[in-house]
């Protein structure tokens, strides 16, 4: 074998013993999550459903103290989806008394006008007196500003704050859901259920089959070993009172004005601070699989959703850890892991996809008579043949929450998908360590958004 043979075989072995060990200690840390879960689910179907009907959000009983909510939208470049997400916005809700914040930026008149063009007393445009873009969070930061000078204006003071993006359909349950449970918990998140576009099954898809996952079993998880809950940024709602403590400490600024995942942040600096968060998968009429949810268009090209994922490992893994550190009990810091874990594990991916390319280019030589092979030693064996019946056992999970979601069709597609979603991470993960080498987000490094032609059924 010659010198250049030996390295290849050398190199190859050695990526495929680096991703096995990785993969294997990712795969024990899922199953803790899948125990949990189904250990949860099956606790509650015994103690509690067996003895008490599951609620619906239309059943809910009439909030202690009813109040008004303001609903924060920050729009830079939003002149094609604003207008018609506003108009559905106002037709849709279902409460007595909600105002819109919609902020705009003084360079964007395209924007304003779409918003002047809906004339409704409960839309209030928010000019962002500074050219734009500036962050998505120093935008939300100059919202609540002008939500504290109306409640000055007017005298009342809103009862909880809504987050919402500017490409939005909203459920109509959602603001007498939060009206409820913002007096259980300082912060209420409810599920995100991207919807599919028909153009974009396999990359704006990957979407569906992550959230998924993440929104029926892994942030249950989260609530049930006493972890905080991070906000999405839309479908969320903070109690006044908490937000206001958050803005105490922060100069009147509760959003982390330089971050790239400013609503990430905000649920576990709540949580840090005592307050109690939530997430709520509800349905939205007794018997009914459709839950209250926030539905919306995700990234529908690659670069698109190369862009968007770096946000989100950037701001996460790279700048969470520096601005929020290791704080909180076992269960806090054992989903801060988890959620920063991005970076090594598109190290892992690109290492295994590089050592399968490897072999199989190994594998080609000798069967055309090359008198070369990868050396696989016992351990790695064991090994490859451990991670793949727990990557069976994952591709089983993935495909399930998908077809509970989505039905059975989209639950086989996500099985190839999830190619596509670890090719966007490694790609996402090599932006995200360029942006912040370069010092993190400055301006708003917003995606293309769409707003349904057709609003889907709750």
């Amino acid at each position: 074998m010659s010198l250049v043979a030996l390295i290849l075989t050398e190199l190859t072995a050695e990526l495929a013993l680096f991703a096995a060990v990785g993969f294997l200690l990712f795969a024990i840390d899922d199953l803790a999550v899948d125990l949990i879960y189904f250990v949860r689910r099956s606790w509650r179907a015994l103690a509690i459903y067996s003895r008490f009907p599951k609620m619906s959000a239309n059943a809910l009983p009439t909030p202690m103290r009813p109040g008004w909510m303001a609903v924060l939208i920050p729009a830079w470049d939003e002149a094609s989806v604003i207008a018609p997400m506003l108009r559905s916005t106002l037709a849709r809700f279902d409460h007595g008394e909600y105002w819109l914040f919609v902020g705009h930026y003084r360079n964007d008149p395209a924007t304003q006008a779409a918003i002047d063009s809906v004339r409704d007393p409960r839309v209030i445009a928010v000019e962002i007196d500074v050219d734009g873009p500036t962050t998505k969070a120093d935008c939300l930061n100059r919202l609540y500003a002008a939500l504290v000078a109306y409640e000055k204006a007017v005298g009342r003071t809103a009862k909880a704050i809504v987050l919402h993006d500017a490409e939005d359909p909203v459920h109509p349950l959602e603001l007498k859901l939060f009206d409820r449970l913002v007096e259980y918990a300082g912060l209420v998140q409810l599920p995100v259920v991207p919807l599919i576009d028909p153009d974009s099954r396999w990359v704006g898809g990957h979407y569906a089959d992550e959230f998924a996952e993440a929104h029926m079993k892994e942030l249950v998880v989260r609530e049930a070993v006493g972890a905080a809950i991070p906000l999405a940024g839309v479908g969320c709602a903070i109690e006044r009172v908490a937000l206001s403590r958050l803005a105490s400490r922060h100069d009147g600024r509760p959003f982390a004005g330089s971050s790239m995942t400013e609503d990430y942040e905000m649920g576990l600096r709540l949580g840090a601070i005592g307050v109690k968060t939530m997430f709520v998968r509800i349905p939205a009429e007794p018997g009914s699989r459709a839950v209250v949810a926030s539905r919306g268009h995700f990234p529908s090209t690659i670069n698109a959703a190369v862009r968007q994922k770096a946000r989100w490992i950037g701001g996460i893994a790279f700048a969470g850890w520096d601005q929020l550190g290791w704080r909180g009990g076992p269960g806090e810091r054992w989903m801060r892991m988890r959620d920063r874990r991005g970076p090594l594990a598109a190290l892992l991916l690109l290492a295994g996809y590089s050592a399968a390319v490897l072999w199989a280019e190994v594998a080609l030589a000798a069967a055309l008579g090359a008198p070369i092979a990868v050396p696989v030693s016992t351990p790695l064996a064991t090994l490859m043949w451990i991670n793949g019946w727990l990557l069976g056992w994952r591709m089983l999970m993935r495909a399930s929450f998908t077809t509970a979601a989505y039905g059975w069709k989209e639950g086989l597609r996500s099985l190839p998908r999830m190619v596509v979603a670890n090719v966007v991470a490694v790609l996402a993960a090599r932006r995200a360590l360029m942006l912040h080498s370069a010092g993190g987000a400055r301006q708003w490094d917003k995606t293309h958004h769409i707003f349904p032609a057709e609003i889907p059924r709750p």
